[in-house]
């Protein structure tokens, strides 16, 4: 037997401190008494009082602290195994990290990024997706791997800070690029449901036509894309620096704002559903739109788990202190009228 918090165990120094407060307790008591008279003769004057009683209480109430102090501690007997085997989907989301990103998500004072933005809907996200497994991805000029399909939800989120417009090699909004990177993440089985989230503003200038068909290509493998829009229609700034940044091909600041034409045909054509950031329901009619992706029982999986075994010590502790509670210091009325030994008779 183990525990899984040794350390409460060092409360079991209670007992024998008790146990010896209440021994000094019980001889200073008789050595009061013993001012009175001889033992024997007081003993007369106190026919209830039971000298087994105390030493009883005493351990009924040392052995329901000793078993709510093992229970605390939380006992632990053998290892068992238990297989289990979720229903779920295969999703990978692809994050927009282009310039763009930077500027803020509405004209309003005091609006956060869209990169801001964008990461706070990722993480809200991946803690719906329970049972489905997940990997990330982030594009600009084009797109790279951050977390292949995977359950662990851990590394997703801890991969969100890394995103970073600033680090990213080529600059850009390669959407086909993204849409053709997750198609190839997904694994070979045709039974999982997969589906593709894009987290993007849309704003892709330089090849519109090959994101039509990259979305055609997802589309003949059955994959379902959704698309979250970050940021608003008004054209607004990207900061940069202390300032903003400046095309210097005309040397006036670079405006940029959410086409939300693409991102709407990018959905219809993938099957899927266009949400924008800023609408509090916009998770939940992505969540009803995914639960129609079909789910399938992922590969189980073997879990090693403790045998618990507090709740038994917990039921002991309950019975000792039911048993000191009803024994009363007194004696039994009803054993005076029981004699054990007989007087031999000459």
């Amino acid at each position: 037997m183990s525990f899984a918090y040794p350390y409460i165990l060092l409360l079991l120094l209670g007992v024998p401190v008790y146990v010896g407060l209440y021994l000094w307790a019980r001889h200073d008591r008789q050595r009061k008494l013993s001012r009175f008279g001889r033992r024997e003769s007081l003993a007369r004057l106190m026919p209830l009082v039971s000298p087994y009683k105390p030493p009883l209480k005493l351990i009924l109430q040392c052995l329901a602290y000793t078993m709510i102090v093992i229970a605390l501690a939380r006992p632990w007997g053998g290892v068992k195994s238990e297989n289990t085997v979720k229903e779920g989907i295969e999703v990978v989301i692809a994050v927009d990290a282009s310039n763009s990103m930077l500027a803020p998500s509405s004209t309003d004072d005091g609006a956060p990024d869209r990169m801001r933005m964008a990461k706070m809907m990722l993480e809200k996200l991946i803690n719906r997706l329970n049972d489905d497994r997940v990997g990330l991805i982030e594009f600009a000029g084009d797109a790279y791997t951050l977390i292949p399909v995977t359950n662990d939800y851990v590394s997703a989120k801890m991969f969100l800070n890394s995103i970073n417009p600033d680090q990213m090699p080529s600059q850009g909004t390669n959407i086909a690029a993204a849409i053709d990177m997750a198609t190839r993440s997904f694994s070979d089985s045709k039974d999982v449901g997969k589906a593709i989230i894009l987290l993007t503003d849309a704003e892709e200038l330089e090849n519109p036509d090959g994101v039509v068909q990259a979305v055609e290509r997802a589309a003949k493998q059955n994959i379902q894309i959704d698309v979250i829009g970050v940021g608003g229609s008004e054209p607004v700034q990207i900061p940069e620096g202390r300032g903003y940044m400046i095309d210097p091909s005309t040397g006036a600041p670079v405006r940029t704002a959410l086409n939300e034409d693409l991102a709407i045909r990018i959905a219809q054509m993938g099957k899927g559903i266009y949400v924008n950031a800023a609408n509090k329901g916009s998770l939940n009619e992505l969540e009803k739109q995914m639960d129609k992706v079909a789910k399938t029982a992922l590969e189980g999986s073997f879990t090693a788990v403790h045998d618990e075994l507090y709740a038994l010590f917990g039921w002991l502790a309950l019975v000792f202190i039911l048993l000191d509670i009803f024994v009363v210091d007194s004696k039994f009325g009803w054993l005076d009228r029981i004699t054990f030994f007989k007087k031999e008779e000459k």
